[in-house]
């Protein structure tokens, strides 16, 4: 029995003489908070891209619950029980939150049973846990953003993961926003999902993060406790400007 739900190994992704990633290694237990930091361009989210199946990585291998998934495609990967978040939320702008919710409830969560009484049943259960009840049958067009970054996560969701990959799920937000959201994303590892969060908003990753990596072109410049983490001179002259 595997005791890390995800495992990256020398991982390395390259696009054209850019090496956006360089060896990069991490390992990921059941019910961690992983928080990501770095300055733009440092590889953040090509890593996640890489191990949800957005991109496939050129070397290195990423087992996830112990099974190999280094060249399975996206949707294989959610099906396993991993899901995740974009910088710019991608709901189906038309279509009502619930529907949206219930389409990966649907195709990932129940393998494409045809079942819309019971699909809407758990959309709008998860559109409540995101203070979303009340949006439920509003166009996703209309939604602030604040509500849309709620509505992503509820997407991500729905496909029932035990690792929730999000990358800037707070993007944009207000302070208050911020907190709402935060509530909402330690809410959801208190349920048991294990979180790899990016994100820029120190003050959020810190409250978040249970440990904390910080990446800068395309490799690993350290990795610990929050705290420690964020004292540490390369990462205040890299990340902090000091």
């Amino acid at each position: 029995m595997t005791s890390s739900v995800l495992a990256v190994r020398t991982v390395c992704k390259r696009f054209g003489g850019f090496a956006a990633l360089t060896d990069v290694s991490l390992t990921v237990g059941p019910g961690e908070r992983l928080g990501i930091i770095g300055p733009n361009g440092s590889g953040k989210t090509t890593l996640i891209n890489c191990i949800s199946g957005s991109l496939r990585a050129d070397a290195g291998s990423i087992d996830f619950n112990g099974i190999d998934i280094t060249r399975l495609p996206a949707h294989r990967r959610a099906r396993l029980g991993m899901a995740r978040s974009f910088q710019i939320p991608r709901p189906f702008f038309s279509m009502t939150a619930a529907e949206n919710v219930a389409v990966p409830i649907e195709y990932v969560r129940h393998r494409g049973a045809p079942h819309a009484a019971r699909a809407r049943r758990e959309a709008l259960a998860l559109l409540e846990q995101m203070g979303l009840a009340d949006k439920a049958d509003l166009p996703a067009g209309v939604l602030p953003q604040v509500d849309l970054r709620k509505l992503e996560l509820a997407r991500a969701m729905a496909a029932d993961p035990s690792l929730l990959l999000l990358d800037e799920v707070m993007a944009g937000l207000s302070s208050a926003e911020v907190d709402e959201v935060l509530d909402i994303v330690l809410a959801l590892n208190r349920q048991g999902v294990t979180i790899i969060m990016i994100e820029h908003i120190m003050r959020a990753i810190m409250r978040f993060s249970l440990r904390v990596v910080c990446l800068d072109a395309g490799r690993i410049v350290t990795e610990g406790a929050p705290a420690e983490v964020a004292e540490h001179p390369d990462v205040r002259r890299i990340y902090l400007g000091a």
